[in-house]
């Protein structure tokens, strides 16, 4: 509690579900969350410069999103950008990117999801540029179970209504997928679990590149990843708030609005 003394430490409420008893934050804005959002992701690996966007939509229908200018580890919660269902800029002087009718066209297709996350990372972004699926592993490998869909109709970026449209549709039901010669694209139903899918398809990623890197190795048995893929259903207990507690340690200036 003392490391946030000058704060209005509160449990998280809003968007960030079922808070316990050690896992203390500052009072966070739904704004404050997604910069944090940005902030754990970039950390993760997804950071091509100014590239990728995270939406959440809000209970009133409205939608939070980063600004197209500005990299996702120099973000604060003022500069989140609020938009309209149709993609209209309601309260900042930012831009959004022109890709954000993918986006939107999965916040319309699919009422279970309320995150969508698309950059072009680090780790998964070889997968998708191999045009393969990573093996599973090892356990932190494994903290997410199902389909990991490899769509390939790319064909130029993703500014155009038609192709955003094929691809929201591409994806089904699916937690994620690979973009071919592109990025990676997460959903979830809040951020905690959008966080861990992020981190999972990371971990996933780089571990079976070294693997396969180092010669090769055996795969985690099929019937050993559900039980360890449980974490998935609500995000993995107290990880999203360890997170955020240390970017605002590294810059407390993020919670600025």
């Amino acid at each position: 509690m003392k490391r946030f003394e000058h704060l209005n430490t509160q449990l998280v409420k809003a968007v960030i579900p079922n808070p316990g008893k050690r896992d203390l934050l500052p009072q966070l804005s739904a704004k404050a969350q997604v910069a944090l959002m940005c902030r754990m992701c970039f950390r993760e690996g997804w950071n091509d410069h100014i590239a990728g966007h995270i939406t959440m939509r809000q209970d009133d229908g409205s939608i939070l999103t980063n600004p197209w200018e500005l990299a996702w580890d120099e973000l604060t919660a003022g500069d989140i950008v609020t938009i309209s269902a149709q993609g209209e800029v309601l309260d900042s002087d930012w831009n959004v990117t022109p890709a954000i009718g993918l986006h939107l066209q999965l916040h319309a297709l699919r009422p279970d999801i309320n995150v969508v996350m698309h950059n072009h990372p680090e780790w998964s972004g070889k997968w998708a540029c191999m045009g393969r699926v990573p093996g599973i592993y090892d356990q932190s490998s494994a903290y997410v179970a199902g389909e990991l869909p490899l769509f390939d109709e790319y064909e130029g970026t993703f500014d155009d209504d038609d192709r955003t449209l094929a691809a929201a549709k591409a994806l089904g039901d699916a937690k994620w997928a690979l973009l071919l010669n592109h990025g990676s694209l997460v959903v979830g139903k809040h951020l905690r679990q959008a966080h861990l899918r992020v981190c999972t398809l990371e971990w996933r990623s780089r571990r079976a590149y070294e693997v396969e890197l180092a010669g090769g190795g055996k795969l985690l048995p099929d019937a050993s990843i559900p039980d360890v893929s449980r974490a998935d259903d609500n995000g993995f207990p107290f990880l999203w708030e360890a997170m955020a507690r240390r970017e605002i340690r590294n810059d407390p200036d993020v919670l600025s609005e």
